[in-house]
């Protein structure tokens, strides 16, 4: 059944992590060959199904733990929810930028889309989201336990278990957890390939990365990337040629797909990624990048290494780094994995800091960031190389007291607390929360119009805040009008709100058709009085009877 559904790839990783460095089916005991009885056996590996198991459990529980709390704000959540509401409401299959899913890639609709059928609208994106970020232990786990052992395997999974800006992205509705589940999984198959040299764990990496392309267009680099990283992977240069070829030619039905929609759509096979790139240089304009002061090139410069530090906590970064270093000097079988994490930071860099053309957020960094406690290791190995047993210890006492009370304290601390630096770092936070103003005004929305039929208009909002709350406001899109939509005015005709929404800063007040008169508000000779009990920016204004 998994084979017919397409699941193999996944079932390998699982299967491979399941079964012991050493197999007892490929390795002959030493006692049992006939000159070596004096010779002790290997120390054997503890059962990896125990191993596995725990590591989920120590993925799941955190997770768990902040999934009750946290609310779709960052990564487009409520935007792709949205989005796969009205894919799962006519489905059919996307072909391009305009055919429903814009700059977001076609998968994640596809996930989400059918459990909206189960779930409410705020929980089924966030439920996919924490089964991949669970999941993700698994392929981590065989990577690192394939490089450097069992026991690397292990730590690595406990430092990504405590990962704070993941904890995030595991229980709300962006697509950074299931992309990454899907690149951990390419990455694990690309390591079986190349140290068995063998093609097949290769292909279904290929395939694999089909389906991170197909949820976001950042995985698209790894298919040069870790081609041209097969090319140099083996002494034999015919087999690696064969075999980077043979990877690269699988990894690119989607992409082939995908640009021949968007061509016949847009006339450009590339548009959903002009689009992107048009968005970050407006973006750059609009932070007040555009002039390349000295002080935003430098922000860019050192923004990855920042958040490895902050989200990763300065233990697991800083020996993830050493343990990168050591890897490419001693283990040269390791480099296609170094590369893989540092060269996309250095493309991005370089775009943000040099070129000016893309504003860098902490949620774009994961796939590089993730790789560091593959590295832990033997970044250990050589931080206390030569120290004593009380120096070793105190490396991993102080390690895991930062990797566990930096994520706590960071979640407590920016957990429904607003304003200046709790706003800053809510995005790299283990919890993410609302403005209290805005789901105060969706909870009233909710109860009071959507409950009984009625319908809003509802101003934009420079920072988005809008899409909040129209979001969790559960009103149909045929009972809202919206100032951001085109179809404003039609909607109001069709709609006839109940409600008003206004923000302090939004373009409702341009309209021809609205007038502010003190607490009254007149929209198309309509007026709307406005209720107690709402806080700035925002402003609620019901029809009068």
């Amino acid at each position: 059944m998994g084979r017919r559904l397409g699941f193999e790839p996944c079932l390998r990783i699982l299967a491979r992590a399941m079964v012991p460095a050493s197999s007892p089916a490929a390795v002959a005991s030493p006692s049992a060959v006939p000159g070596l009885s004096a010779v002790p056996a290997p120390q054997p590996e503890p059962s990896m199904r125990w191993l596995v198991g725990l590591l989920l459990l120590a993925a799941l529980l955190p997770r768990l733990g902040v999934f009750f709390i946290n609310e779709n704000l960052f990564g487009d959540a409520v935007v792709r929810t949205e989005l796969a509401e009205r894919w799962w409401a006519s489905p059919h299959v996307i072909t391009s930028y305009k055919d429903g899913t814009y700059q977001f890639g076609p998968l994640h609709l596809y996930l989400v889309g059918p459990l909206l059928s189960v779930f409410d609208r705020d929980v089924a994106g966030r439920l996919v989201s924490l089964v991949f970020g669970v999941l993700s232990v698994v392929p981590l786990f065989a990577l690192t336990r394939r490089l450097f052992g069992w026991r690397a395997g292990v730590a690595a999974g406990l430092a990504f278990s405590a990962w704070g800006m993941h904890l995030q992205f595991s229980t709300t509705a962006g697509s950074e957890a299931v992309s990454l589940c899907f690149m951990l999984g390419v990455f694990a198959l690309v390591a079986e390939g190349v140290e068995e040299n063998r093609f097949q764990p290769l292909f279904w990496g290929g395939v694999l990365l089909n389906f991170a392309c197909a949820l976001r267009y950042d995985a698209w680099m790894y298919i040069p990337l870790l081609t041209v990283a097969l090319v140099f992977s083996s002494e034999d240069r015919v087999a690696s040629l064969t075999r980077a070829v043979g990877f690269g030619l699988a990894c690119l039905p989607f992409p082939l797909l995908w640009m021949q929609g968007n061509e016949l759509a847009h006339g450009d096979p590339f548009f959903p990624l002009k689009a992107v790139e048009d968005f970050h240089r407006q973006w750059v304009v609009d932070s007040g990048g555009a002039g390349g002061s000295l002080g935003w090139r430098l922000q860019q410069l050192g923004f990855w290494p920042a958040v490895a530090l902050f989200t990763l906590t300065p233990g697991v970064a800083l020996l993830g780094a050493v343990g990168m270093v050591k890897a490419w000097k001693q283990h040269p079988e390791t480099r296609w994995l170094v590369a893989a994490a540092v060269l996309p930071a250095l493309y991005f860099t370089f775009r943000a800091a040099v070129m000016l053309s893309f504003v860098p957020l902490a949620r774009f960094t994961v796939t590089q960031l993730v790789l560091l406690p593959v590295f832990l290791a033997p970044g250990f190995a050589a931080v206390v190389a030569g120290r004593s047993a009380f120096a070793r210890r105190a490396v991993v006492g102080v390690s895991v007291v930062l990797a566990v009370v930096m994520p706590v304290a960071l979640g407590i601390y920016t957990f429904r607390v607003e304003g200046g630096l709790h706003d800053s770092l809510r995005p790299v936070s283990p919890t993410s929360t609302n403005p209290v103003a805005v789901m105060q005004v969706a909870r009233y929305l909710k109860e009071q119009v959507a409950a009984r039929g009625g319908a809003a208009a509802i101003d934009d909002d420079p920072r988005y805040m809008d899409l909040q709350v129209a979001f969790f406001s559960n009103l149909p899109e045929l009972r809202m009008a919206r100032v951001r939509w085109d179809t404003f005015r039609q909607r109001l005709q069709d709609a006839k709100p109940d409600v008003v929404v206004r923000f302090d800063q939004g373009n409702l007040m341009k309209d021809p058709g609205v007038k502010l008169d003190g607490r009254t508000l007149t929209l198309d000779g309509v007026p709307y009085v406005e209720q107690d009990g709402f806080q700035a920016p925002l402003h609620v204004y019901r029809r009068q009877p």
